[in-house]
């Protein structure tokens, strides 16, 4: 048998049975960077940039994007989510980190949707910000966190590669 839940005996696209499983708290918590000349970053941090408060425009995106995962990604449970949160850091002067967190009380994970929050809020950022830099770059969108089911809490570790496993 696969250990691609996803997949049912014969190796059909499924989508997974969660109906006899008990709702439990749950949590996810995802980051990503962009990186972008040191113009745009002081324009993105002062608000000077030519549509205005983009961290707001990007911080609503994410969140709507969370609510949304389930009809972005196929076979993904739509869930209703207790919250979802999307926070930003200036790492250095062209690099901008978010963070987005997703939790709920139910009976499947919320990894897509701190992930998918995330990246849509990184999307929106260089579509806000692209006037001045088309040159920005996306990347290391990964879960750092996640708690709840029958998997437990899993923490990624710093910088992992592909294949490695968190604590």
């Amino acid at each position: 048998m696969s250990r691609l839940t996803h997949l049912d005996e014969t190796g059909a696209a499924r989508m997974v049975d969660v109906g006899g499983k008990a709702p439990t708290a749950r949590s996810a918590t995802a980051t990503g960077r962009i990186r972008m000349t040191a113009e745009a970053l002081t324009a993105i941090r002062d608000g000077s940039g030519p549509k205005g408060d983009v961290l707001a425009a990007a911080r609503i995106a994410g969140i709507m994007a969370a609510k949304r995962t389930g009809e972005l990604i196929p076979l993904c449970h739509p869930l209703a989510l207790d919250t979802v949160s999307v926070d930003f850091a200036f790492a250095d002067d062209r690099t901008l980190e978010v963070t987005a967190r997703a939790a709920l009380t139910g009976k499947t994970g919320v990894e897509m949707e701190a992930m998918t929050a995330a990246s849509i809020a990184l999307l929106t950022i260089y579509d806000m910000a692209k006037a001045i830099d088309k040159g920005m770059m996306i990347d290391g969108v990964r879960l750092l966190e996640k708690t709840g089911g029958k998997s437990g809490h899993w923490r990624a570790v710093p910088e992992h590669s592909v294949g490695d496993h968190g604590a």
